[in-house]
């Protein structure tokens, strides 16, 4: 994995409410080129399957992320890390709340689109586990540009040790089997 020297700081991980909205966009108009407005973020989270969370440091919005929730996966919308924080662990420790809402039973899988040429994010990506799983030809609606489909999906050892722990909870272990 890649280190960037920097020292990661620890953050406080919570649901977005109304009074992050000036620092999460900030965050964004720093991130993107093509960012959201405050009327697209409204608009998307006033939506009953969409869900935002922020990373705060210091009582300080540092992190943000934008999901919606679907039958069997979550979709991330919109993620970004302000960038004095980049390379400090807010970015993987946002990542590793969502993979801990995955069960085996249910959602089981993250799905985002990520930019062409946004290399960093895709490296990001990866080294939390995501695959790039196909290409989408002139994805956005701002430019002719194409999109990466990346997925993280919950792995054989997860789905085994997540049902042992609903077993134990249960009743024991299973019959046969010492503890």
């Amino acid at each position: 994995m890649f280190s960037s020297g920097l020292k990661e700081v620890c953050v406080h991980i919570r649901w977005m409410i109304r009074r992050d909205m000036p620092d999460v966009l900030e965050i964004e108009n720093r991130s993107f080129e093509f960012s959201w407005s405050e009327e697209d973020f409204i608009r998307c989270l006033r939506q009953r399957n969409c869900i935002g969370m922020v990373a705060e440091h210091d009582e300080r919005v540092v992190g943000f992320m934008i999901y919606e929730l679907h039958k069997n996966r979550l979709h991330i919308l919109n993620f970004a890390v302000h960038p004095e924080f980049r390379r400090r662990g807010v970015g993987t420790g946002m990542i590793r709340t969502l993979i801990g809402k995955l069960s085996p039973q249910r959602r089981n899988r993250i799905l985002l689109e990520v930019r062409e040429a946004n290399l960093v994010a895709r490296r990001f990506l990866k080294s939390c586990g995501f695959r790039w799983t196909g290409v989408l030809s002139d994805f956005y609606q701002d430019c002719t540009e194409d999109a990466y489909l990346m997925e993280y999906r919950i792995s054989d050892s997860e789905i085994v040790a997540a049902l042992n722990e609903e077993r134990e909870s249960v009743g024991g272990a299973e019959p046969g089997t010492s503890s």
